[in-house]
């Protein structure tokens, strides 16, 4: 089974500086992210997202408050008819934690939940570094977006592809 995994912030909505996003209000999603997660459905079995959130950690929101973020991007998705799979997240405050990326605690929780799926066939985009190792710890191939950070110069180690939006990835999977 062909799965996509996503990072949130960078790549669906707009990264909120030096900061978290704490609400439904102050997630801003990006032009054309929505429907190119719509138009990925196409061609994935299934799309995940995985997303590191510290501000959990460091007690500035809860886990109620993602799960109302991660809703109002599910509905905003659905009204597209696009659709996330599942959503898994990691609210560690150290890096060394297994769940936050890159370590591969995510993806090890999305293989258990969903068996099926052949990292080998499957895609990690992100706007980090980190995501892009992510990725590579568990066989991906990966796409950087360059949404937060300048380009890199290709070819990369850990960098597959690379574009400058979701909707401009989309597009391009579908010429």
């Amino acid at each position: 089974m062909k799965a996509l995994f996503l990072d949130r912030d960078g790549v669906i909505n707009e990264e909120k500086r030096d900061s978290y996003i704490f609400n439904k209000g102050e997630m801003h999603f990006y032009k054309g992210a929505l429907e190119a997660i719509a138009i990925a459905r196409k061609y994935f079995d299934i799309i995940i997202v995985v997303t590191n959130q510290r501000g959990i950690g460091r007690g500035l929101m809860t886990t109620d408050d993602l799960e109302s973020i991660h809703s109002y991007l599910q509905d905003s998705l659905m009204q597209l008819g696009g659709k996330i799979d599942a959503f898994y997240f990691a609210p560690a405050t150290d890096n060394s934690h297994p769940m936050r990326k890159p370590n591969t605690g995510m993806a090890l929780m999305a293989k258990k939940e969903f068996p099926e799926i052949e990292f080998s066939q499957s895609i990690m985009i992100g706007n980090n570094l980190s995501d892009m190792e992510f990725g590579k710890n568990m066989g991906m191939k990966t796409v950087f977006l360059h949404t937060t950070q300048d380009e890199i110069p290709l070819p990369h180690e850990l960098i597959d592809e690379q574009f400058d939006s979701l909707e401009s990835w989309a597009k391009n999977m579908e010429n």
